[in-house]
């Protein structure tokens, strides 16, 4: 495993890993010894992970995971894992080493990728709490389900795909791009990583102009998505997800139920607009209904 520490500003820090043989960014708030050695309990000894959505780029977390680690009164470390291969990799080191996991960049490789992550970077004493957003809900409760001894606090799913997806408002559009289209896009987009970085920000800014909150995070973020690697990456476990994600897992979330928490973020308007449905949220709320809260607003996470 190869690691470089990318940068430090204030209390965070970058760093590139090979987990499963492909490139991966870690952003950390807090490091693992930052426990007071007052504390002997290993119930005081607690992670936050993120496990992002797609694209699964650490640094679109960076300013809830500063907030949340301001929170929590600086306590506990707030870390998110990257997707195998979403982030370009510093000048030094190849999207791949050796592959270690077949098909590691698909949906299945990549929650393989997690649980070996969590392996091999955190010690088995340390308690979870898992935040899933988006796709990284459906991967919380795959880990959970294949590795049952995972030592988790809590699973907090924020606005979850879990069931359907290609039957929600984006899921029937971005179908057929994904699964049949999706080779088209990767000629524009080499052509785009030409540009110099400026211009690439500039048409990020451009493109995202009609979010409420624009920050630089997200701009920086959303750099990596002119490289075709990492372009291709996302778009083709984002195919897996339209055809994968069909039945909402509800013996896991039963299994588990006392650790699981779910939030919905839903919209003003008659159709929800992203990868989920009406019906997913109701019949979700019905089904665990002191485990499921819904909030109304235009933002996204």
């Amino acid at each position: 495993m190869k690691m470089l520490c990318m940068e430090q500003e204030a209390s965070a820090q970058e760093e590139f890993l090979y987990c499963c043989g492909a490139a991966t960014q870690l952003l950390k708030f807090g490091s693992l010894d930052c426990w007071p050695k007052s504390r002997s309990s290993n119930s005081s000894k607690v992670l936050f992970l993120i496990i992002p959505g797609n694209p699964g780029i650490v640094c679109y977390y960076k300013p809830f995971m500063q907030i949340l680690y301001k929170i929590l009164n600086q306590r506990y470390p707030i870390w998110a894992v990257s997707h195998a291969g979403h982030c370009v990799p510093p000048e030094d080191m190849e999207m791949m080493e050796d592959i270690e996991l077949e098909d590691v960049f698909g949906l299945n490789g990549q929650i393989e990728h997690k649980l070996t992550f969590l392996r091999k970077n955190v010690p088995k004493d340390i308690k979870l709490v898992l935040i899933g957003h988006s796709i990284g809900c459906h991967m919380i409760l795959e880990m959970m389900k294949r590795e049952p001894k995972l030592q988790v606090l809590k699973a907090v799913l924020l606005f979850p795909t879990i069931e359907r997806m290609a039957e929600s408002p984006q899921g029937k559009l971005m179908t057929p791009v994904l699964c049949k289209l999706r080779f088209l896009m990767y000629v524009p987009i080499y052509f785009l990583s030409f540009l110099p970085e400026s211009v690439k920000a500039s048409l990020v800014r451009w493109a995202l102009q009609g979010r409420q909150s624009l920050d630089e995070a997200t701009v920086s973020a959303t750099l990596n998505l002119f490289n075709v690697d990492c372009a291709a990456n996302a778009m083709y476990m984002g195919s897996q997800e339209m055809m994968q994600v069909m039945q909402r897992d509800d013996s896991t979330i039963r299994r588990c139920l006392d650790k699981v928490k779910i939030d919905f973020l839903t919209h003003h308007s008659d159709d929800m607009k992203g990868f989920c449905t009406w019906t997913a949220v109701v019949l979700t709320g019905l089904e665990f209904p002191s485990h499921v809260h819904s909030y109304t607003h235009r933002a996204r996470f």
